[in-house]
C-alpha cells in the first residue's frame, strides 16, 4: 500500500493541510502512522475516507452527521452505510424543498412591497393609507419563481443535442402526467396547473433546463391556493411548438 505525507494527502484529497490536522483532532481521520520524526504519513485507506468525507460534505452533511456515517463507514459493509447515507439526505431534500417554497413566497413578497414603495408617496405622516404600511401578506402567494428568456429576438430553436431530446421528452412527460388542467391565457401563454403534491424543485430545475436550451420560452412558477401552476409563454411563431411539448 502507498505511503503519503500530509502535503501529498492533501494535494490528492483536495482538503488543506490544516483540515487534515483538524480532522485529527475531532478524531475523524487518523495518520496511517508516523516517521521518526513524528511527520504525519497516511496511506490509499485514509485517502478513501476523505473521499467518502468529501462526498458527504458537498451533499451539505454536517460533521457531526459525518462523523456517525464514518463511524458506520468503518465497518467495511456497504449496506448500512448508503441506509444511513440515504436517510439523511433524504431529510435534507425535503427540507431544501420546503426552503424554496418560503423563499418562492418571500420573493413574492419582496416584488409586491418594490410595486407598492415605488409609488407617489401619500401628503402627509406615514399610516394606514401609505405604501410603507401596506401588506403583502395577501399577495404574497402570487408569482414564485420566474424565468424569463434573455432576449425578445430569441430564435426559435433548441440548442439541446439530438441524443439528449429523448431523456428530456421523458423528463417532461414525467412532470406533465401529474396535470390536473391546463388552461388558455389571454396573451396566448398557457397555464399548467398541479396539486400541492407535485415536487415544485423538480419543476423547477426541468424549467431552468429547457429554458437553457430554447432560450425563446419564458416560465414562471406559481404557487398559490389554487396549487402549484407552470405558466408557459413564447412567441406566436412557436404556438406548435408548445402545443407539441405542453399540450
Amino acid at each position: 500500500m502507498s505511503s503519503y505525507t500530509i502535503g501529498e494527502t492533501a494535494v490528492r484529497s483536495g482538503f488543506t493541510t490544516s483540515a487534515l490536522r483538524y480532522y485529527e483532532g475531532v478524531g475523524l481521520v487518523e495518520p496511517a502512522a508516523r516517521t521518526s520524526a513524528g511527520y504525519r504519513i497516511y496511506d490509499d485507506n485514509t485517502l478513501a475516507r476523505l473521499a467518502f468525507i468529501g462526498r458527504a460534505k458537498q451533499l451539505g452533511c454536517s460533521l457531526r452527521e459525518i462523523t456517525d456515517l464514518v463511524g458506520i463507514w468503518d465497518g467495511e459493509r456497504c449496506d448500512p452505510v448508503q441506509r444511513r447515507f440515504h436517510e439523511l439526505i433524504s431529510d435534507k431534500l425535503q427540507a431544501t424543498r420546503q426552503q424554496i417554497v418560503e423563499l418562492s413566497t418571500f420573493t413574492a413578497q419582496l416584488q409586491t412591497a418594490t410595486g407598492q414603495l415605488s409609488s407617489q408617496p401619500v401628503d402627509g405622516p406615514c399610516g394606514d393609507g401609505c405604501a410603507c404600511m401596506a401588506d403583502t401578506a395577501a399577495s404574497s402567494t402570487i408569482t414564485a419563481l420566474e424565468f424569463d428568456n434573455t432576449s425578445d429576438d430569441a430564435p426559435i430553436a433548441c440548442t439541446l443535442e439530438p441524443g439528449a431530446i429523448p431523456e428530456r421528452l421523458a423528463d417532461w412527460g414525467a412532470i406533465l402526467d401529474r396535470a390536473l388542467a391546463r388552461r388558455p391565457l389571454e396573451d396566448g401563454a398557457l397555464r399548467i396547473e398541479f396539486g400541492d403534491e407535485i415536487d415544485v424543485a423538480e419543476l423547477a430545475q426541468l424549467v431552468a433546463a429547457e429554458q437553457h436550451c430554447c432560450g425563446f420560452f419564458s416560465f414562471a412558477i406559481t404557487v398559490d391556493p389554487r396549487g402549484v401552476g407552470l405558466e408557459v409563454r413564447a412567441p406566436g411563431d412557436a404556438a406548435d411548438v408548445v402545443a407539441s411539448l405542453f399540450g
